[in-house]
Formats: C-alpha cells, structure tokens, sequence
C-alpha cells in the first residue's frame, strides 16, 4: 500500500473525528492501536488496523511508515484524566517522549519516506501562567516554560525533531484547549452546569486558549495538505478567553447560572499537583495558521459552545 496516512491516537476525541474526515475525503488510513478490537469501534472504516504502543520500538507497525503519505502521530496518555502521582507523570511523559523516537526510527528505517510528519505537542511549551496578563500574546516564536508541562512539549518536539534531518517535513502541532462535548474540558464543565453548579475553575482570571474540535481537524488538514506550513503551529482559536468569562458564555449557552466558582482545593482534591496546571493558562494566537490563510469556522467563543453543545459533538 502507498500514499495512505498513519495514525496515532485514532480513539481520542481529536483522532476519532480526523479519521471520519480523511476516510470521507478518500484517504487510505492506517491506524495504528494498543487494541485494533476497540480502535475498530470507536474510528471505523480505515484500510487497516496494526497493534502498536508507545513502547513498542518493532513490529508489524514500522513496515506501515514505509510508502506513507504522512504520518500523524497524536498520540499520548491524558494528562489531567487522574489524580497526578510520580507514576503518572512518567507514564504521560513516556507515552509521549519515547513513541515519538520510536516512530522517528521507524521512519529512519524506511526506504520511502513519508512526505510528512505531524508530530503533536502543546500549547503548555510556553509554560503556565495564573492570568490573561501576565503575557503578550504568545505566537510560534514564544520562549519555552519552565515546568513540568512545558518540559514535557519540549522533549517531545526534540524527540521529533531527527525527522527533519532525514528530509522529511515536519510540523510540530502546539494543540490548545480543544473544545468537544465528547471529551476533555468542556464535558467535564457540562455536568455542574447542567444541574445548575457551573462556575469558573479556579480565579477564573487564568487564559483559556481554546479552539473548536471542527477547526482542529481543519488545521491538521490544513498542515498535511499544505508543504507551506514546516515547524511549530499553534492549534488554537484567534482569541483566548478568560476562564471566567468562558464559564459565562456556557452558562448562557445552557441557560443556567455560572457563579458557582470551583476553588482551587476542590481541583487539588481530585487531581494533586496536576491542579496547578488545570487553574492555569496561556495567552497563544494562532498565527502560522493565520498567515497561511486558514479560516477559522469558530473564532467567537459563544458561537463555538452554540454549536458544540446543540449539536452535542
């Protein structure tokens, strides 16, 4: 098989909708999964299903990089889905560090090269910060953080990084907050709001760089099919939002109230450490995609959570 796509991460909420749009538009998708079974439920329709993990450096998988088209690699276990241990944070590091040195040898390895290599990474690079004003906005050229999340993105873009020397274009997608109803964020805050105890999380003044699950897939379009676009790319929604001012526009998308703030204690309870990230933010823009003339179909925050949460994606 030639000219198909490789994909990690083919049952998360970005994954699963990327997969339906490349099989709608007549690619030949290869998704490659801890269990082919489930992988099969949840992302129908691909050419083929191989098994592969994050620590797995051989097997059926590394001949599929061989003759690809590109190479999409999302893959990485849930950063803020448990409660933060040591464990858990090497096992969100490993997941993320050692499958993409893992991937970049198997594209080493292989005869024909995928034309591209789009290797995910996130907006926590720049580091995390308590309010909205605490930075200019943050574009491409923004420095990296310092903490464990931006050390995380760091590493990750440097394990991707050899694929470049092997001439094979690279973009580096710095993924904000994606919003669906399916999973993350968004369907965490649906529930206390729907029972009318939605409020903002933490002060309510950190920065929520979101972006639309529909603009995401766009974008990931938009970086495979266009050789312009070659290093990092900030994923994200032209206009950041306050956390207070997000949890108003869903109190007013749902018809309830959204004074019922939950402090940072409460998100220390369930998640440990991981709460000084969750009551935190960054101020990115998008501006690789802008100058590249990708059109946003949700800039306005209150017309992206219009859609998400009536159409239920």
């Amino acid at each position: 098989m030639d000219g198909h796509i490789v994909i990690t991460g083919a049952t998360g909420v970005i994954g699963i909708e990327l997969v339906r749009k490349l099989i709608s538009r007549g690619e030949k998708v290869v998704v490659l999964a801890r269990s082919t079974g489930s992988a099969r439920e949840k992302a129908p329709g691909a050419a083929e299903y191989l098994g592969w993990d994050a620590g797995m450096e051989s097997g059926e998988w590394v001949s599929s990089v061989d003759g690809a088209k590109a190479v999409i690699h999302l893959a990485g276990k849930p950063l803020l889905d448990s409660r933060w241990t040591e464990e858990h944070k090497l096992e969100c590091y490993d997941s993320r560090i050692e499958s993409t040195k893992h991937m970049v040898a198997a594209i080493a390895r292989a005869k024909r090269k995928p034309e591209v290599f789009i290797s995910a990474s996130a907006i926590g690079y720049y580091g995390s910060f308590d309010q909205c004003g605490d930075t200019p906005d943050l574009d491409e050229s923004g420095i990296e953080g310092s903490d464990f999340l931006a050390r995380i993105c760091v590493d990750w873009e440097k394990a991707a990084q050899p694929a470049w020397q092997l001439g094979v274009r690279l973009v580096l997608l710095r993924t904000g907050i994606v919003l669906s109803t399916k999973g993350g964020m968004l369907q965490k805050m649906i529930t206390p709001f729907s029972l009318f105890l939605g409020g903002p999380v933490g002060s309510g003044k950190q920065c929520l760089s979101w972006i639309h699950i529909d603009d995401e897939v766009d974008s990931i379009l938009a970086v495979l099919d266009d050789s312009r676009y070659q290093g990092a790319v900030n994923a994200v929604a032209p206009v950041p939002a306050a956390m207070s001012e997000f949890a108003h526009e869903l109190g007013n998308v749902m018809g309830r109230p959204s004074f019922f703030p939950v402090p940072k204690l409460a998100v220390q309870l369930l998640l440990g450490e991981g709460a000084d990230y969750a009551v935190k933010g960054q101020r990115v823009v998008p501006r690789a995609l802008l100058q590249n003339g990708f059109v946003f179909r949700y800039p306005d925050l209150g017309a992206a959570l219009r859609d998400l949460v009536s159409g239920n994606k």
